[in-house]
């Protein structure tokens, strides 16, 4: 009896877990990196507000925190989904990220394959919406992200996401196709004579069926979505070779990408090719995905003898991909997502997908809270320093008032006629070196100018032109290679000699600071020109990103007509992307320098200025200066009081930081 009646409870318990959709542990993670975000935000809001009411921070000190919490608030990451057709990619998307919908988000049924790449993410700012990108685009020859700035040329259809029959039937435009000749399928880069095995069939009407779409945007309110989740489906071969962008942007930008597979079919040739061709290079972070293999299950063998098949598949799969079985996941989205619907934990376990989501964890997400930890830190401790500075240079000019005015006590009117000379010659003193300080700005604002020309665009281009004018047109001869790498090496002298520049400028500045210091009071600091170096370690990861395109095997590809220019395009693109980024940091940091100038200069004023109407009050009422030595006294209390606030504001942001980094799960995953 009692038996039974255990075995009714456990019935019920297991019925409980039944039922409701069940969340991802990555899903989860992801939700407590934004809780995490949204409160670090807070508090380096707190910090930007107190040194804006205490006027302790510059112009350029403020906007960067401002950028620090945009990037608190919008930082993305990107994972990407890469694989051939009818994989059950979009399926792995669903069982993933949109289980809790208790429906598919993504096409994934039967006959219903996404047809071209879909960028899945949310934007405040837009409307749900689906953004579809006509295929013709492509024979204009402009980029996708000169496209992306242009709505006109997509076709925008309206997303509700509180109507799922109409939401599925909408999103269900990506899988749509078109006929065309065999003329217009080679202009779009889906018909190539070289390679016929990879063209799609001839139909009886000698047409053949091509993507209606280039490109696709999903903008979605979801949960994750809104936390800065963007998912990148990217389908076929064609699809990725075919878009430069692709490859030499957007996939190398995801801080993930999974290769989904076929249990049944393992290392197929084309799945090896898009393999070797866009994903083989280390900079990206890849899992390997072995799907479907719930289509291995058969009824006549014992279920060890279909685990085995399961294991050897994992392992053959890793030998021809040239990675380690720990990054090879086998698993079944279908059974999986079921579960997750359903509510039936057992089921997911057997599923196996909470490995790969273990394993995408453990990847994804201490690394993106060390990498926002550490901004914040620095940030907070930069501001901190430079506010602590402001905090001692204003207590040492009371400090030099109070001396002054203590020694007025029991002098005379005469003394205090003298004190007012002095200020008076201090402060002409103070206008000569003004105009010093004047003509050093004049100076580092040429060095900067330099600096500008020098990685500006329009030296990018005159270096782009002339690698494609000796290659010649012919992106696959012998010396395109050869002037591929000339390319790069005349932009890291670009960057070298930009860096011998600011570090002239700080000489220059350094120089005059230590004098200005010595021979007026200032305090000036000169904080360090930033290092360079990431910059051109950044021209190193594009150097070998775009150079697989000059090689042999996407000789074919940069044949067709227009795909020169569009690699251009796309080359001008992210070069210009990293000198700017090289621009900007120079320019922000020679603003910093001469907004301390600005702000001491400013303070010096305000200090002459009190100094003269203490003496002027003093000199009118005798009664007048023990007020003034009070008052003064005062605001070095409020001066130690701000110091404090300013110690226990850092601190707590910078504790909460660090926190969060230590929290986040271990990396392993030699344990898969």
């Amino acid at each position: 009896m009692r038996s039974g009646a255990v075995a009714r409870r456990g019935g019920r318990r297991r019925c409980a877990s039944i039922g409701r959709p069940m969340k991802s542990s990555l899903v989860s993670t992801l939700e407590t990196l934004a809780a995490w975000r949204h409160d670090v935000d807070r508090r380096v809001g707190a910090l930007a507000r107190f040194l804006a009411d205490h006027e302790l921070a510059d112009a350029p000190q403020a906007e960067r925190l401002a950028s620090l919490r945009e990037r608190l608030a919008s930082e993305r990451i990107v994972l990407a989904f890469v694989a051939e057709f009818s994989r059950g990619k979009s399926e792995l998307i669903n069982a993933i990220f949109f289980a809790a919908t208790g429906r598919r988000v993504m096409p994934a049924t039967p006959g219903r394959t996404t047809m071209c790449p879909v960028e899945l993410f949310h934007d405040p700012a837009l409307p749900p919406r689906l953004s579809l990108l006509p295929i013709e685009t492509r024979l204009a020859g402009q980029s996708l992200g000169e496209l992306r700035r242009r709505d006109e040329a997509w076709q925008v259809l309206p997303l509700d996401p509180q109507d799922p029959e109409a939401l599925a039937q909408t999103l269900a435009a990506v899988t749509r196709t078109r006929r065309v000749p065999v003329g217009e399928a080679r202009a779009l880069g889906f018909w190539h004579d070289e390679r016929p095995e990879d063209n799609p069939p001839v139909l009886a009407d000698g047409q053949v069926e091509v993507p209606a779409w280039r490109h696709a945007l999903i903008n979605f309110p979801h949960e994750l979505l809104s936390r800065g989740l963007v998912v990148v489906d990217t389908p076929g071969l064609n699809a990725i070779g075919a878009e430069p962008e692709l490859t030499l942007s957007l996939l190398p930008s995801a801080h993930a990408c999974v290769f989904v597979l076929a249990a049944d079919a393992g290392v197929t040739r084309s799945d090896l090719a898009i393999w070797r061709e866009h994903l083989g290079g280390d900079a990206l972070e890849r899992f390997v995905v072995l799907n479907k293999i719930d289509t291995l299950a058969d009824p006549l063998a014992a279920p060890a003898v279909v685990a085995a098949q399961i294991e050897h598949q994992r392992d053959a799969s890793a030998a021809a991909l040239g990675i380690t079985r720990s990054r090879v996941f086998p698993l079944s989205a279908r059974e999986a997502l079921a579960a997750r619907v359903s509510g039936d934990d057992a089921a997911l376990q057997a599923s196996r997908l909470p490995l790969l989501e273990a394993a995408l964890t453990a990847e994804l997400i201490p690394r993106q809270h060390e990498v926002l930890a550490q901004a914040t830190a620095g940030s907070a401790q930069q501001m901190r320093s430079a506010a602590a500075r402001r905090l001692a240079d204003r207590r040492r000019q009371l400090a030099e008032q109070l001396l002054e005015l203590r020694g007025l006590r029991g002098k005379s009117a005469a003394k205090v006629r003298l004190m007012l000379e002095r200020v008076e010659a201090e402060s002409a003193e103070f206008d000569g070196c003004v105009k010093r300080l004047a003509a050093l700005r004049l100076v580092q604002s040429r060095q900067l100018t330099a600096v500008q020309e020098r990685l500006g665009s329009d030296a990018l281009r005159t270096e782009v032109a002339a690698m494609l004018s000796a290659i010649g047109g012919r992106p696959f001869a012998g010396g395109a290679r050869e002037a591929f790498a000339t390319l790069f090496k005349r932009l890291r002298a670009a960057l070298s000699e930009a860096s011998v520049r600011s570090d002239e400028m700080r000489r220059m500045l350094d120089s005059s600071f230590v004098q200005l210091n010595a021979e007026h009071g200032f305090a000036f600091a000169l904080q360090p020109p930033p290092p360079l170096n990431v910059h051109v370690d950044e021209l190193d990861a594009l150097e070998q990103t775009y150079g697989r395109h000059l090689g042999l095997a996407q000789a074919w590809r940069l044949a067709l007509p227009g795909a020169t220019e569009q690699l251009r395009r796309v080359l001008l693109a992210a070069l210009r992307t990293v000198f700017e980024r090289a621009v900007h940091d120079v320019e922000g940091w020679s603003r910093s320098q001469s907004a301390q100038v600005d702000e001491q200069l400013r303070e010096r004023r305000r200090a002459f200025r009190r100094r003269r109407e203490a003496l002027e009050r003093i000199q009118s009422a005798a009664g007048e200066l023990e007020g003034r030595i009070a008052e003064v006294e005062q605001q070095d209390q409020h001066l130690l009081a701000l110091q404090v606030g300013l110690d226990r504001l850092v601190d707590e942001l910078v504790a909460s930081a660090r926190e969060a980094v230590t929290a986040a799960a271990p990396r392993a995953l030699d344990a898969a």
